[in-house]
């Protein structure tokens, strides 16, 4: 189970034409939730009496998935019996890395009368990068237990899909239109919450199209308040036809346990990739090369502009996408291919699901004033590549520069910002490891109070730039926050530079 705390299309044969293709006579299965079989089962009007009928028509295509693993860990201080007659147990020679046997547990359903299985990617993924799973068990309600094949993963989207066999057809479900779904609407969620063995747990859809704020090509569920625990996750969500709108991913929670805010990937997006992963297909997502954040209420103070409207380019990689169709740090997507970029349709959801090597029209606005460019969509990098254009190191440095020059109203900075700040010299870029020629202050202090302390900000950052003028000096600065207030805005937007990262736009709420 994944957390959340601050949180293209290959047909395959489906129906008769899958028993046909798997040497299964025609008609001798059909799906559990086959639209004739439902009507018999489903309460039609009002609040359901029971979910009795449903869910014995429909469990027996929900599965438990257990995968056994090996994982090495480290030995030496990591041990908790160093020092110990245990130590030996629980690690190498001299501290030396050993493996030991890990677990996971989550819940899938069968998709098809052959076998073909979908779950979570963390289900069944490693724990660590140096593990390896061993053996992968699907088990079924009637208790029997199937070795399954990992057929294939998306970590993107957190999907996977796994096969099992046996001698006859097995009960399976069909995929819904998730784009159906209302917030009010009845749901059942089915799964193996803890290890309990099948469980069901009912609720009503909270959201469609909630984003989590963590980001990425997907961060767009199904919100319900039906209990959703750890073993839940991969199994299916159910409307009240029987359609599975959802696949279970993710909770909110404090605890650990279920505080009535679960998450499910919706169908219209899981589906396509389920398909593609069967087939054997390589899965390509649209992407531009940029690094963004939502227009929060205090970004969109500083730039005058409604909040939760758009989002806000942070950094752009050279040589991508984005930075060919010209594209900067600072600019303000506010549509994309004629889709208005909201937080239940994020610019990453809409590029993602561009096809590579489209052109889109990418409207902007830059510095109050709005532009469109024209941009070709790339093809989305491997995680692991997405980490290496966005670095983002520690500073460890010391510096030089505790002393503050004068050149400008410093209280009225401290009072106004919460910071000290100095010119940045030739010495003090050396020491920072920025270009000498790097113009800027460097921030001295931090009042822990501020804003600028609850924004992360601290000694040692570089600022480049206010409200996107540039600043060398105090006075500079203070010009800047000065004519801010007498435009009656509350915050003020710095782009900030900090030892080996890209620089980054933070805005200040101004006292």
């Amino acid at each position: 189970m994944r957390y959340a705390y601050t949180l293209t299309t290959a047909l395959l044969l489906g129906g008769a034409a899958v028993s046909l293709a798997t040497g299964f006579p025609a008609g001798a299965q059909v799906a559990q939730n086959d639209d004739a079989t439902m009507a018999r089962v489903v309460p039609r009007s009002g609040a359901p009496a029971s979910f009795a009928d449903l869910t014995e028509q429909l469990q027996p295509a929900v599965v438990n998935i257990s995968t056994r693993q090996r994982v090495q860990v480290q030995g030496g201080g990591q041990n908790p019996f160093a020092g110990t007659p245990f130590e030996g147990l629980f690690s190498g020679p001299g501290g030396q890395p050993t493996t030991r046997e890990a677990q996971s547990l989550g819940s899938g359903f069968i998709m098809s009368s052959d076998g073909y299985v979908v779950t979570n990617n963390h289900v069944v993924a490693t724990q660590g990068r140096n593990g390896t799973i061993e053996a992968i068990t699907v088990t079924t309600t009637d208790g029997t237990e199937y070795d399954a094949e990992l057929v294939g993963t998306d970590a993107q989207s957190d999907l996977a899909v796994l096969k099992i066999k046996r001698d006859k057809p097995f009960p399976f479900v069909n995929f819904g239109d998730s784009r159906q779904a209302r917030v009010g609407d009845w749901i059942i969620a089915i799964g193996n919450p803890f290890g309990l063995g099948g469980t069901v747990t009912s609720g009503i859809i909270s959201a469609v199209y909630r984003a989590t704020g963590g980001g990425g090509a997907y961060d767009r569920y199904l919100q319900t308040d039906a209990a959703i625990n750890r073993g839940n996750s991969g199994g299916p969500m159910f409307d009240m036809g029987g359609n599975v709108i959802g696949i279970n991913n993710a909770i909110f929670s404090p605890t650990g346990g279920s505080v009535g805010i679960g998450f499910a990937i919706p169908a219209e997006t899981a589906e396509p990739i389920v398909r593609k992963l069967i087939a054997g297909e390589a899965i390509e997502r649209g992407y531009l090369g940029i690094q963004i954040q939502p227009v929060s209420e205090d970004l969109a103070a500083s730039l005058g502009i409604p909040h939760n409207r758009g989002e806000f380019i942070q950094s752009v990689v050279p040589g991508g996408a984005a930075a060919k169709a010209g594209l900067r740090a600072g600019d303000v997507v506010t549509k994309v291919a004629g889709k208005d970029v909201t937080p239940e349709q994020t610019l990453s959801y809409i590029v993602a699901n561009t096809k590579p090597g489209t052109r889109i029209p990418v409207e902007i606005m830059r510095e109050g004033k709005r532009m469109t460019i024209t941009a070709t969509v790339d093809t989305r990098p491997s995680e692991d590549e997405l980490q290496q254009n966005f670095a983002n190191p520690d500073d460890n440095g010391e510096d030089g520069y505790a002393n503050p020059r004068t050149d400008g109203d410093q209280s009225f900075i401290a009072e106004t910002l919460g910071l000290s700040v100095t010119p940045l010299t030739a010495q003090i870029a050396r020491q920072l490891g920025v270009s000498e020629d790097t113009k800027g202050l460097v921030i001295a202090a931090v009042d822990n109070s501020s804003d600028a302390a609850g924004k992360g900000l601290r000694r040692g950052d570089i600022v480049l730039t206010a409200n996107y003028q540039e600043v060398g000096s105090v006075s500079e600065l203070e010009g800047i926050v000065r004519s801010a207030k007498n435009d009656k805005r509350e915050a003020v937007l710095l782009r900030v530079q900090r030892r080996g990262q890209p620089a980054i736009y933070v805005p200040l709420r101004m006292r």
